[in-house]
């Protein structure tokens, strides 16, 4: 024995209604159960979304930090070397006025000498037309 249905349109439409307004249902309690997932999971993307600013902030202020000491160490170091250089050039400086003055005195010397030499040679001459 057979059951016999009829399936008339607006029993099929009905059927189809209550179909999706179930799909419906079924999908919001769904959305509504894991509601409290999803919002644990984006305060979850939202604090490693934060951290990883943070770490990004602390290696930009280290990166700034190192330049800094290095900027530093650089200007410490042509300081050192301008005052290095400047050190020299006085050392060459005071060496150079000690030659010149060593020089002039050498010279001086030298003209005494000479003049000196130039003298007792006229007392030579004249002692020796006097004789």
């Amino acid at each position: 024995m057979r059951t016999t249905k009829t399936n008339d349109l607006a029993d099929r439409r009905s059927a189809a209604a209550d179909a999706k307004a179930a799909l419906l249902r079924a999908y919001r309690a769904t959305r509504e159960a894991a509601e409290p997932t999803r919002i644990a999971r984006q305060e979850e993307l939202l604090a490693i979304a934060a951290a990883r600013d943070e770490r990004r902030e602390e290696r930009d202020r280290l990166k700034t930090e190192a330049r800094a000491q290095q900027e530093e160490q650089t200007r410490v170091e042509a300081e050192a070397a301008a005052y290095q250089e400047a050190a020299a050039v006085a050392a060459r400086a005071r060496i150079a006025a000690r030659e010149k003055a060593d020089s002039l005195i050498a010279q001086v010397i030298k003209d005494e000498d000479a003049r000196k030499a130039d003298r007792d040679r006229r007392y030579a001459d004249r002692k020796a037309r006097q004789k």
